[in-house]
């Protein structure tokens, strides 16, 4: 009996000491080995937001510029009401009008001057370019920034609602449409009742919303 306890007593132990023991290698159980390779510390690219299909870079939009293996030609940059940019080293680049991967196609082609095979990422991080304006009878008229699909119902929600004494069924969207200026007509009253949902249009940059 004696013997058959010692032995259960060392067994016990043993047990004991090869838990400490993974635990001691990397903190998880001995999952990781404690001379695992670290990071190799190469630049990781932020996390921008989503685009809509259509989008374009634009004025005051906020972009990353991201050189991989490079982090001194790497910088957050605004695009100013010019178009342009200013990435460390390159100095200029027109970024407006362009798609973000049409922008990494010209950095990349102005970085070869510089250094040898650039890899460039493009990260759009913030999109102020895309305004619309509300005027008239709404608790807050001013511009409002879209960066994604917004339509007429959800602005005027936006500006806080119609004033007591707007004339709901007569609200009017003014837009350009291949060079001329068009109006098109929005009854709210008609739309919030469900009735007519086709006026509640989905607004594209530069539209204008009157509320009389």
């Amino acid at each position: 009996m004696r013997t058959l306890a010692t032995l259960a007593l060392a067994l016990a132990t043993a047990s004991t000491g090869f838990a400490q023991q993974g635990r001691g290698n990397g903190g998880n159980g001995g999952n990781a080995p404690a001379n695992a390779p670290k990071s190799s510390g190469s630049t990781v690219a932020p996390s921008g937001v989503v685009t809509p299909d259509d989008y374009v870079i634009g004025p005051d939009d906020t972009l990353s510029v991201v050189f991989w293996r490079d982090k001194d030609m790497s910088a957050d940059v605004e695009v100013r009401p010019d178009g342009k940019i200013s990435p460390p080293v390159i100095n200029e680049v027109v970024a407006a009008g362009l798609t973000a991967e049409q922008l990494r196609a010209r950095i990349t082609e102005a970085a070869s001057k510089f250094v040898t095979d650039p890899t460039v990422s493009v990260v759009v991080k913030g999109i102020n370019s895309r305004k619309v304006f509300i005027t008239g009878m709404v608790a807050k008229p001013g511009d409002y920034s879209i960066p994604g699909r917004t339509t007429v119902l959800q602005l005027i929600a936006m500006a806080g609602g119609l004033h007591e004494f707007a004339d709901a069924k007569n609200i009017s969207i003014n837009r350009f449409e291949n060079g001329h200026q068009v109006s098109l007509r929005f009854n709210y009253k008609d739309v919030s009742k469900g009735k007519n949902l086709r006026q509640n249009i989905e607004l594209k940059p530069g539209d204008t919303v009157i509320v009389p």
